[in-house]
């Protein structure tokens, strides 16, 4: 039997609570010795990433009749990282890989287990670990600087190396904001004076009280990434980037010879200002896989010695994506003619490429959109991912190469789940299933975006009634979101309301021509996208074009705000720590995305005129709907006078508006209060003004002044 009730006021089991507790926030999974390791982020406790692995050996699944398929999924994990330590860097705000395991200094006769590095969130020190053990800092204090609004050091992406001498060392990229012998001090444009670089870490703790012990290993750059030695110790190659390129924009890939432990300026094999180069590998002591999006797609190409660069093969797919965290990956080298691939367009499929001839062996994995995938010698695979009907999780698989003698295509074994990120899934009936579609342009060309509609079995709208629809828009803009099972977003849809995912103009996933249709027009092709979605679906009877709502996050905020200030399509709107304007912003906001709106808007201050005219607070005036509006107090990226400003205007009109500070959050909610609080907050918001009556939510006091 279905009860028909309206739309939006469908009784759901999925709480906020469930979003804020239930799930967890599972980091890349990597192979350790015969385990393997990840990190996890607890909301119950403040947020802290900590470092967790098996509780004991993972086999390959199915390779052995007699063995185990795998780690036993219902054993606990063992977590190495103790509270209140939290692994997790600031090195661009966004951090990124901030752990790492130093492979040979386990000692399995005695038990003793292995050496973990690690950069602590409250210091930005780089510390030493082996589990059961007090953790020792290896790196300096790096003093407060009040232009970073914080410590002055800061690391990310350890890199182990084994030098010619077969000397190991872990390398780590660092972000420092002390000046040298100067001082913190401002660059000609006002900018704070920033350095990164390369430096080899001791692990003897002696650098912990002497900075001297500290190695440079690369040349100062603005931005610096992924540095690999060759397999014979002699030759480093390596990215950089400057102002006012992001690397999606254009990189260059460095080679320069390793004369006592440090690089020279050496040669730029490839990249530039218009070319994105990522992930720079060795496959042998000649040879560099690297990916390029030089024509037009993230390619693999390959550069040597003898022949310099050439590209391995030509696909109108994306090999790579933005690299928003350092350490960040797409394929794998498995040996010197063979390398495990991410790729595909708006989804990622898995394959094995073999260098010599460009051919490429899909293997048939369920996972769409996949963050990690390592293989071990022994056939043993590691998947991160999730799916349409899969949340993130952990999985291993076996991966069967096949050999020279007898070739075969690789074949991947069924997934086992080693964690998951839900370990209370719903009922399928309370889950969307989400329809890709793409949405004709005036001018040509299409928008990307994702469709939800209401789901929950035994429910459905009254007769002759349409859905209300919310637009979520990502942020970045350089990003793009897959389509996924999605809790926050069956927490909407069981209640009967709709949610479409805009892949604006400029997202990734789509090749370079889509990302630069938002060079110099942020704010103006994310909005006619959103809206010419939003349109579709009124136009097919899908929403009801008098309750569209709208949400988004930092730069989705933007696009928010925009589209609630520029256009009449929507009755209300979200943003979450929100970009508001832009002048004010540019000066506030952090080092690595200080100089992105110069291709997004314009250079300042020559169009000084695109930025206040393109700003939404400068279109207050012509706006007529509510706004929630939601915040870290701690945000370095989008500081909180970006939504106070806002918020003042609202007031200053007497437009309906809530605001919400979140005590000691930064970018993105992590704590189990403040994601309770802000999904309550959203859903009585939506309800008082698309019109229903959303059921167990505490009402929000929507203010006028």
């Amino acid at each position: 039997m279905v009860t028909l009730l309206p739309y939006g006021s469908w009784p759901s089991p999925l709480t906020a609570e469930l979003l804020a507790t239930g799930g967890i926030r599972l980091g890349a999974p990597r192979l350790v010795g015969d385990a393997v390791w990840w990190t996890e982020g607890i909301s119950t406790e403040g947020g802290r990433q900590a470092i967790l692995r098996t509780a004991g050996p993972v086999a390959v699944p199915g390779a052995d009749a007699d063995a185990a398929d795998g780690a036993d999924a219902s054993a606990e994990p063992v977590t190495v990282l103790p509270a209140p330590y939290n692994a997790r860097s600031r090195v661009h705000e966004y951090g990124g890989a901030s752990w790492t395991v130093v492979p040979g200094t386990a000692d399995e006769a005695t038990g003793r287990p292995p050496l973990v590095v690690f950069v602590n969130f409250e210091d930005q020190r780089v510390h030493a670990l082996r589990e059961g053990e007090q953790p020792l800092p290896l790196t300096p204090v790096g003093r407060e600087v009040e232009s970073a609004h914080g410590p002055s050091l800061r690391w990310a992406d350890p890199t182990p190396v084994t030098l010619a001498d077969g000397t190991a060392e872990v390398w780590w990229i660092c972000e420092d904001h002390t000046g040298g012998e100067d001082g913190p001090r401002t660059e000609a444009d006002g900018a704070p004076h920033i350095e990164r670089y390369v430096v080899a870490v001791p692990l003897d703790g002696s650098a912990a009280e002497d900075p001297a012990a500290l190695r440079r290993v690369t040349p100062s750059a603005r931005f610096v990434a992924h540095p690999r030695l060759s397999t014979d110790g002699t030759r480093l190659a390596w990215l950089s980037w400057e102002h006012p390129q992001m690397p999606w924009d254009g990189t260059q890939l460095h080679l320069a010879p390793l004369m006592n432990g440090s690089a020279g300026e050496g040669e730029i094999l490839a990249g530039g200002e218009d070319e994105s180069v990522l992930q720079p590998e060795w496959l042998d002591d000649e040879r560099l896989l690297f990916l390029s999006d030089a024509s037009g797609w993230w390619n693999p190409w390959v550069w040597s010695t003898g022949d310099g660069a050439r590209q391995l093969l030509e696909r109108d797919q994306e090999f790579a994506g933005p690299m928003w965290a350092l350490g960040s990956s797409w394929f794998q080298v498995l040996d010197a003619d063979r390398a495990l691939m991410q790729h595909g367009r708006a989804a990622t499929s898995l394959s094995v490429l073999r260098i010599s001839t460009g051919e490429l062996a899909p293997l048939d994995c369920p996972l769409t959109d996949i963050g990690t995938a390592q293989l071990r010698e022994d056939g043993l695979l590691v998947l991160a991912g999730a799916s349409p009907t899969q949340f993130a999780a952990i999985h291993l698989a076996r991966l069967d190469l096949g050999d020279d003698a007898a070739p075969l295509p690789p074949a991947l074994s069924p997934l086992t789940l080693l964690r998951s990120s839900r370990s209370d899934a719903p009922d399928p009936g309370l889950l969307p299933e989400g329809e890709s579609i793409e949405v004709p342009l005036p001018d040509g060309g299409v928008v990307h975006a994702i469709v939800h509609r209401p789901r929950h079995e035994g429910f459905a709208g009254r007769d002759g009634e349409l859905p209300p629809f919310i637009a979520q828009v990502h942020g970045g803009p350089t990003a793009h979101v897959s389509p996924v099972l999605s809790l926050p977003i069956a927490y909407y849809t069981s209640r009967g309301l709709g949610v479409v995912v805009v892949n604006y103009g400029g997202s990734s996933g789509y090749g370079r021509a889509y990302r630069n249709r938002l060079r110099g027009q942020w704010g103006v092709v994310d909005v006619q996208d959103t809206v010419a979605v939003m349109e579709h679906l009124v136009a097919e009877g899908i929403a009801d074009g008098d309750r569209l709502a709208i949400e988004g996050g930092s730069a989705g905020g933007w696009t928010t705000l925009a589209c609630l200030t520029r256009t009449d399509t929507f009755a209300a709107g979200a943003s979450s720590f929100g970009v508001a304007e832009l002048e004010k912003f540019r000066q506030d906001t952090h080092d690595f995305e200080s100089r992105y709106i110069d291709g997004l808007v314009g250079p300042y201050p020559q169009r000084r005129d695109l930025y206040v005219e393109r700003a939404p607070l400068s279109h207050v005036a012509e706006l007529e709907v509510p706004v929630l509006l939601l915040q870290g107090d701690e945000d370095r990226i989008v500081p909180p006078s970006q939504s106070e400003l806002f918020r003042d205007a609202l007031a200053a009109k007497g437009i309906p508006h809530a605001y919400l500070l979140f005590e000691g959050e930064q970018h993105g909610f992590r704590k189990a209060e403040s994601i309770i609080r802000a999904v309550e907050a959203s859903l009585s918001f939506y309800g008082q003004v698309l019109g229903f009556s959303p059921a167990c939510v505490p009402v929000l006091e929507l203010q006028r002044d």
